[in-house]
């Protein structure tokens, strides 16, 4: 496997598309930090001990936590976690001068914490996570290994198993992939046009079988005659 090696955490059975779980969230807070308070739509997260939460909201609440550090051999891997979050996201959707405030303060902790000394739009796994997914089960980009893999090399991951997938019968998968011209791999895309591909030829082939059986009659055109002699 040739650098840059992509590194995606995949969670099974989690419906982040559920609609309560979508709109908890303020996407003007994100940008404008504390300066923006008609953040109702975030409850339950929308504040705690009296105080606005930054970033408020179920999504940041149950951020991914879980760990990863790999070896190879005696040696550690290093992952880089830097511009894993769409350019996009960082410049335009997450303020430069809003931090984290009040954040996972309250009784029930739900994911991973965030540095309070670090602006929203540098802490790129938060923008990772906040980009909700439209299916089940996702994928979602965790770092980069910046060196080669090589046939027969065995890699060590030490993972610490913070984030709790076991209430709701989930799953938690870690994945290494490259990258080609055509992007990251995606077997969804390629079964699903084969589905459809190939469901389309059947149909089609029954509609032909149907017609030559019961073969469509030719209209009768003795009424346009009878227009024309009249």
């Amino acid at each position: 496997m040739k650098a840059p090696i992509f590194i995606y955490y995949q969670l099974d059975n989690y419906y982040q598309n559920h609609r309560r779980y979508v709109k908890s969230r303020s996407d003007q807070q994100l940008l404008h930090g504390q300066e923006y308070s008609h953040t109702s739509a975030c409850e339950p997260e929308e504040s705690s001990n009296g105080l606005p939460i930054v970033p408020c909201g179920l999504i940041a609440w149950s951020m991914f936590n879980d760990t990863f550090t790999f070896a190879r051999e005696s040696a550690k891997l290093k992952v880089s976690r830097s511009n894993i979050a769409w350019k996009s996201d960082r410049e335009h959707k997450f303020g430069k001068d809003v931090y984290p405030f009040n954040f996972q303060n309250g009784s029930l902790i739900g994911g991973a914490k965030l540095d309070p000394k670090v602006p929203l739009s540098d802490q790129e796994d938060f923008i990772v996570w906040m980009r909700a997914a439209a299916l089940l089960s996702f994928r979602k980009l965790y770092g980069r290994i910046e060196e080669d893999l090589e046939p027969g090399n065995v890699v060590v991951v030490n993972l610490m198993n913070n984030y709790n997938t076991y209430s709701f019968s989930g799953q938690k998968k870690l994945i290494l992939s490259t990258s080609s011209w055509l992007g990251g791999r995606n077997d969804f895309l390629g079964i699903t046009y084969l589905v459809v591909g190939a469901s389309s030829i059947v149909i089609s082939i029954i509609f032909m079988l149907l017609h030559l059986k019961n073969p469509r009659p030719y209209g009768d055109n003795s009424w346009n005659k009878k227009s024309l002699s009249s």
